[in-house]
């Protein structure tokens, strides 16, 4: 036995030293209809309006009747199917699920609990609201991390230009429309330009992306999800062609229903 032990930790040693699998090949990307953006505006604004109309920045869109009642926060127990919801569509959960079904029956016992305090449920959301709207994970591929999203969608609109249900954008030359997607860096070493992040492919940096509701001169309006703890909509400025002005990494641009056979339906 004592003999085996060099030829044991060496095999060890090599399966410590062997790389991650390579990720699967990418498909062909499926087109899909306009009743595909037009459900994952209405699901958008419906969680907004579930959690309370939050709000980040200035007032933005008409709240009279629209909301389902006092603001929401994440640590409120009543609340914990929601953003349970959003992580189930992710297969990189984390351990999220566990930990906060451990934190929701300390907060039934009236003790405190920090739930969905972490980690981060933000890509979680963005990558529930495309799963209900029925785009499927070769198209999107849901991730608890928006920069393996983004990865995703870049290699498709490399590998397959014509048809990528969504393009990266660059924000000083692009107007946002409603179904993009509005993407920062909240990395402390923040990339001065998208076009870097391909030689880090791969691996996570710290981001957060907001899908785009309303648009136009001056503003940009876009929910998201995990800020004040909540599903909140951001109000960007913009200048008087749409472009927004706040640093912005990347915009997504959302081609859903706008690609062959679709394309001649009428866009809204």
């Amino acid at each position: 036995m004592p003999r085996l032990l060099p030829l044991l930790l060496i095999l060890l040693l090599a399966a410590c030293a062997a790389p991650p699998p390579a990720a699967p090949a990418l498909q062909p990307p499926l087109p899909y209809p306009q009743a595909a953006r037009e459900r994952l505006l209405r699901l958008a604004l419906a969680e907004w309006r579930e959690w309370g109309c939050v709000q980040s920045g200035e007032p933005g869109l008409p709240l009279a009747g629209e909301c389902a009642g006092l603001p929401a926060r994440e640590s409120d127990p009543a609340g914990f199917p929601r953003v349970l919801a959003y992580w189930r569509a992710v297969p990189d959960a984390e351990g999220a699920i566990p930990r906060n079904r451990a934190l929701y029956l300390r907060a039934l016992a009236g003790e405190p609990a920090p739930l969905w305090a972490e980690p981060f449920w933000s890509a979680a959301f963005i990558s529930w609201l495309m799963a209900a709207a029925g785009v499927d994970a070769p198209e999107w591929a849901p991730s608890a991390a928006h920069s393996r999203y983004l990865d995703h969608q870049d290699a498709l609109a490399a590998a397959f230009p014509a048809t990528a249900p969504f393009l990266p954008r660059h924000p000083a030359s692009y107007a946002p429309e409603p179904g993009d997607l509005v993407c920062r860096d909240r990395s402390r070493r923040p990339l001065a330009d998208w076009s870097q992040r391909a030689a880090e492919r791969g691996q996570f940096r710290p981001m957060h992306c907001d899908l785009v509701v309303a648009a136009g001169p001056g503003v940009v309006e876009a929910v998201g999800g995990n800020v004040s703890d909540a599903v909140a909509l951001a109000r960007f400025p913009a200048d008087a062609a749409g472009r927004i002005l706040s640093p912005t990494l990347v915009i997504l641009q959302n081609r859903l229903g706008r690609l062959p056979p679709w394309s001649q339906e009428n866009r809204s």
